[in-house]
């Protein structure tokens, strides 16, 4: 007869059996309990964090909005102001040329009247007397000049505001140009989101770079330059009146005064010439120096070169031995020739640069010696082709009005002037 096989092993009640199924379940209750919770609170965080920071990001983007806004109005006005600066600029130089133009206009005067009195200088006997018309040409010879004189200082002064001009549009126009470019790095701000490819974590972002202004700071560094332009263009302003007034006074003070003029010029032309040589020699002898110190700043600048590519060797090898292992990592002779060798090729570099410099300033005063020689010559070339016109000019005390007509000469002090105002002689 067969028998019942019992496994071996532990065997449990039926109570441990009921009591284990009891634990799992409030196990299972506990841990979705606590799962639950877990989720509530992480839910509530993703909602807090979410809005906080949609709130923030608004914030910023609001922030950047109202400064695009307030820079932009800056942008405008100094755009405006960079206009009306251009345009008084260009009414300024209109007037100091036309300022120049009757200083020009005035040389004829002052040549036909001395004319008239070398030419009253040949007189013989009794008829050397000293007559009305002889006090007036007396008389013109000094309007003339002292309205010159008052003109070249309206010209001096147009000179002097049409720089202080120049200044002020340099500063405004560095400071719209600033602002175009923040206005340009604002907007690009503003197009940037979570979705774009061209995010990404920068080292130490929220640091307060060097040159930080402060808001006041900026706001008054563009009021002040955009102040100054307006005052220098109020000046501006009245001075082209001033200069305009000036000219109307001269024009009425000289309107009568055209009369045609001769110099005794042989001795003065010889004086010139030898003067023009003189300066035509200084200008070959400093055309060469100048040469020759070009040669020596470009020695210079290559041995700077040569210099500088040592010291990156002499960089490079004191940096490379910094990897040295351990104990080979020690102060020997060859780091002490490296070290030595650094401070001499700085020294050298330095010493080259500093006569560089020197170098460079003695070729600029050179050049600008060289500029004075050629101007001089210029002057003096043009005093010359002045006085062979004058040789010529006698010719309008005998040919009639109606045929003659001076030509406007480029070199020539003397212009066109209207018929009425020409020589008339009986």
């Amino acid at each position: 007869m067969a028998s019942l096989s019992v496994k071996p092993g532990q065997r449990f009640t039926l109570p441990d059996w009921k009591n284990n199924s009891l634990h799992i379940s409030a196990d299972a209750e506990q841990q979705r309990f606590n799962s639950h919770h877990i989720r509530q609170e992480g839910r509530v965080l993703r909602n807090d964090t979410g809005n906080q920071a949609k709130w923030d990001e608004h914030n910023s983007r609001t922030h950047l909005k109202d400064r695009i806004t307030t820079v932009d109005k800056w942008r405008e006005a100094l755009a405006k102001c960079l206009a009306d600066l251009d345009l008084e600029i260009d009414a300024l130089s209109k007037v100091k040329e036309a300022a120049e133009n009757a200083i020009q206009a005035k040389n004829l005067c002052l040549d036909v009247a001395i004319e008239c009195l070398t030419f009253r200088e040949s007189r013989r006997d009794i008829d050397v007397v000293r007559d009305p018309v002889e006090e007036e040409l007396h008389k013109e010879v000094k309007v003339i000049e002292k309205t010159k004189k008052e003109l070249q200082q309206r010209v001096d002064d147009a000179f002097r505001q049409l720089c202080l001009l120049k200044e002020a549009r340099q500063q405004l126009s560095c400071d719209h140009r600033h602002k175009v470019e923040a206005l340009e790095l604002d907007r690009q701000c503003m197009s940037f989101n979570p979705t774009s490819g061209n995010i990404s974590f920068k080292v130490n972002p929220t640091r307060i770079p060097d040159g930080t202004t402060s808001l006041s700071e900026w706001e008054l560094t563009s009021r002040c330059h955009k102040e100054r332009a307006e005052a220098d263009m109020r000046a501006s302003v009245d001075l082209r009146g001033a200069i305009t007034l000036t000219i109307a006074q001269t024009n009425n003070e000289l309107d009568a005064q055209r009369i045609a003029t001769e110099f005794a010029l042989r001795k003065r032309m010889r004086d010139m010439e030898a003067a023009l040589s003189e300066l035509r020699w200084q200008e070959k002898n400093t055309l060469e120096e100048i040469a020759e110190m070009e040669e020596e700043i470009r020695q210079l600048e290559e041995d700077i070169k040569k210099r500088t590519l040592d010291l990156k060797v002499a960089h490079t090898r004191l940096e490379t031995r910094t990897y040295r292992p351990h104990i080979e990592l020690c102060r020997d002779q060859a780091q002490f020739g490296l070290t030595d060798e650094v401070q001499q090729l700085e020294g050298i570099i330095r010493a080259l640069q500093q006569k560089r410099t020197e170098s460079q300033d003695a070729l600029d005063a050179l050049y600008r010696q060289l500029h004075r020689i050629q101007t001089d010559i210029g002057y003096k070339t043009n005093s010359l082709q002045l006085d062979n016109k004058c040789m010529d000019t006698r010719r309008k005390l005998v040919v009639p009005v109606e045929k003659f007509d001076p030509e406007v000469d480029a070199v020539s002090r003397t212009r066109n002037l209207p018929r009425e105002s020409q020589l008339e002689l009986a």
